[in-house]
């Protein structure tokens, strides 16, 4: 399998990818409305960027996400990532 073959690409609306960890390949999809979490589009804007675009400006968080994930032994395949995903545990006192 080349490289190109791992190349972040379209799931419907969502966008499909991989990582690596401890050298295997884990596939994991980044679900539209993460990415529009992470990146703070409004609803409205959605339309004027890409979901690839979103996903390259993010990428390195996404994917450094997605790895520690998978190095906590989070199952699924693929591993889903959803806007939960990235909010903050809520805080005690």
């Amino acid at each position: 399998m080349n490289h190109h073959d791992h190349a972040p690409h379209l799931s419907g609306e969502d966008i499909a990818f991989f990582v690596n960890v401890d050298a295997l390949d884990r596939e994991c999809l980044i679900r539209k409305e993460a990415l529009q979490q992470l990146s703070g589009i409004k609803a409205d804007e959605v339309s004027q960027f890409s979901p690839l675009e979103v996903f390259h400006a993010y990428e390195g968080k996404i994917k450094g996400v997605a790895r520690r994930l998978v190095a906590a032994g989070v199952s699924g395949t693929p591993l889903v990532l959803t806007p939960e995903t990235f909010s903050s545990p809520p805080r005690t006192s």
